[in-house]
């Protein structure tokens, strides 16, 4: 059992996500450890699917690095609202062609039959379409008292066939989609697992790009892989990377970063209450009159706290952008302040504009 500082867990958990002060090199670096890139299309700053590599690579990052990695090289695959690591591919797809686990899913697709056919046949001889270019030939919806989803159900059936692994992402016009087959986008020589065997392997992958999870948690399930830990102050079961583990005494320090609120390091939000002492509420969500961040605050990391949220939104029509408000969690001192400042800084001119509000 290993018994770790609460600061060696922050640690672990900040340098597994590539936010300390050895930044990656490529887009295709931070996918392979971090796991996926989550695609958002709210863009009060820039897209989730670009500041999220910019906030570990920093200034050598270009948004075109992303469709090249993604389209041209197939390094990168896109699938259910993520860039994820190529490598994860054959784990996840021996999973996915294991078919739908709600009986919901199977019953829809049953009684869809035609429609499903429908949409195959015209992959097969077209491809890659968008989801506009399909007819809805459902027979049976899905519920929409919910209010979140429209009439057509070609979405719904390509996200499906998609997560049972029958259709792929070949590429986007602009933020549209194009579907195909998988075959025709994916590499043929994927090597096929076993379910047990591939679900193993997601959990290994899942700790590497955590450092340090709950072992039993919804948020990041990782099984038994890893080693068994304790972390000061803390009464939950852990699990840790022991890759991660033999990397402590070769800490190369922290930095300033400022992420996107759908950065995979904020994605579970039990563990950042527990290891970091910050409760964090997206407050997009929110009435205007309950907010006390702003719309889309990004949180600010310093080392291995998070010390802030940036209130900023792009104005593109006068190429500036905007600081509302910088919100300080707790009293910062003067290098903390710089660290900030700075990184405001460098976020302006990555996203080629001129500051204001500062």
């Amino acid at each position: 059992m290993h018994r770790l500082s609460r600061n060696e867990a922050r640690r672990i958990a900040v340098r597994a996500q590539l936010l300390d002060v050895d930044r990656p090199g490529d887009v295709v670096e931070v996918a392979e450890q971090i796991g996926a890139i989550k695609i958002d299309p709210t863009a009060t700053i820039a897209p989730a699917e670009q500041t999220v590599p910019w906030s570990r690579i920093g200034w050598g990052y270009e948004p075109g690095q992303l469709r090249k990695a993604v389209e041209t090289d197939r390094l990168l695959f896109e699938h259910d609202g993520c860039f994820w690591a190529g490598s994860l591919l054959a784990p996840m797809l021996s999973i996915m062609r294991e078919g739908p686990r709600r009986q919901a899913t199977v019953d829809y697709l049953e009684a869809n039959d035609a429609f499903r056919r429908d949409i195959l046949s015209r992959l097969r001889a077209e491809g890659p379409l968008a989801a506009s270019d399909f007819t809805d030939t459902s027979v049976v919806q899905r519920d929409r008292s919910s209010g979140w989803y429209g009439p057509n159900e070609v979405p719904r059936m390509l996200e499906i066939l998609a997560r049972i692994g029958e259709v792929a992402i070949a590429g986007r016009v602009g933020r549209q989609r194009l579907w195909d087959l998988p075959e025709r986008v994916y590499p043929a020589d994927l090597p096929v697992f076993e379910p047990a065997e591939a679900e193993v392997l997601l959990h290994q992958r899942r700790l590497q790009a955590a450092g340090i999870a709950k072992q039993k948690s919804p948020w990041t399930p990782v099984g038994t892989v890893g080693e068994p830990a304790e972390v000061e102050g803390s009464s939950w079961k852990w699990r840790v990377d022991p890759e991660a583990l033999a990397a402590l005494d070769d800490d190369p320090g922290g930095r300033a970063a400022i992420l996107n609120p759908y950065d995979r390091m904020l994605f579970d939000r039990p563990r950042l209450t527990e290891l970091f002492d910050f409760t964090y509420v997206l407050e997009q969500f929110k009435p205007k009159g309950q907010r006390k961040y702003g719309y889309f605050a990004h949180p600010i990391l310093v080392g291995d706290r998070f010390v802030g949220l940036l209130d900023a939104e792009l104005d593109k029509k006068k190429e500036t952008l905007v600081v509302h408000a910088v919100h300080e969690i707790s009293a910062w001192d003067d290098d903390e302040r710089e660290m900030v400042e700075a990184e405001i800084r460098d976020l302006a001119g990555w996203l080629g504009v001129a500051l204001a509000g500062r």
